[in-house]
């Protein structure tokens, strides 16, 4: 057989080995990070985590967050992102954000992927219609603000 075959073959297993040890590197287990964002179950709200994302002080106008959003129809509530919409106290107002498009509601506003800290990065919608208000205490971990345009559309639904 022709050497030149073999050698070519060697470079492309020799490659491949590479790309599995450099790519294995960057996939280890880093310290303090145990589950996916936006998952339940993290540190207690009153103890910072000392990372990314992790509840650094109390929710602001513009802050989306995860807290415990509590349902229209019932006493329960749900760990859920949301979108501060106004604060007064100890009590905020929030627009919640679900997973699930429904286009028959007015006031549903598409958000680009990955929003609201989802570790897969699924779309999300901003709902309008309906306001929560969520105590303060509930708050659990500050994703990020909203962009900017959007923000101007919806700041005036808490007045």
């Amino acid at each position: 057989m022709d050497t030149s075959w073999w050698l070519a073959l060697a470079a492309v297993v020799l490659l491949a080995l590479v790309a599995t040890l450099v790519d294995g590197w960057g996939r280890g287990r880093r310290p303090g990070r145990r589950r996916p964002p936006g998952r339940p179950g993290g540190r207690p709200s009153g103890r910072p985590a000392g990372r990314a994302g992790a509840r650094t002080g109390r929710p602001n106008p513009g802050d989306i967050w995860w807290a415990q959003v509590p349902y229209e129809d019932r006493p329960e509530s749900k760990d859920r992102p949301c979108l501060v919409l106004a604060v007064r106290g100890n009590r905020a107002t929030v627009a919640k954000i679900t997973s699930k498009y429904h286009d028959e509601r007015a006031g549903v506003i598409p958000l680009p992927p990955g929003a609201v800290g989802d570790a897969h990065g699924r779309p999300s919608f901003l709902q309008t219609d309906e306001l929560r208000e969520v105590a303060v205490a509930d708050f659990r971990r500050r994703v990020g603000v909203v962009d900017p345009v959007l923000w101007d559309q919806v700041r005036h639904l808490a007045d």
